[in-house]
């Protein structure tokens, strides 16, 4: 059985190098999408016979290590909460 990280591979010869699971086309992003929108693991691995349930997962445990290593810069005028009519504007 193969490890997790194994299952999703990145090479830039393949889908202009976005992660996929691993000898596949299949992007990681195409799957998280469909799960996002609701469909289920069940639906998934009918639409993609390919997959197997531990690669949904893969994909899964690949996003959630992406997002914790993200950094998130927010700026001032971010964290004010203020509507966009409340953007300086510039006077030329």
């Amino acid at each position: 059985m193969r490890r997790r990280r194994d299952r999703i591979e990145i090479n830039r010869k393949v889908m202009l190098g976005k992660p996929v699971i691993a000898g596949t086309r299949i992007p990681v992003e195409m799957v998280l999408r469909k799960l996002a929108a609701g469909m289920s693991v069940e639906a998934v691995l009918r639409d993609y016979p390919r997959l197997t349930r531990e690669d949904v997962q893969a994909a899964l445990s690949y996003a959630s290590e992406a997002v914790g290593q993200e950094d998130i810069l927010l700026t001032w005028w971010a964290t004010q909460r203020r509507p966009q009519s409340a953007l300086p504007r510039h006077r030329g």
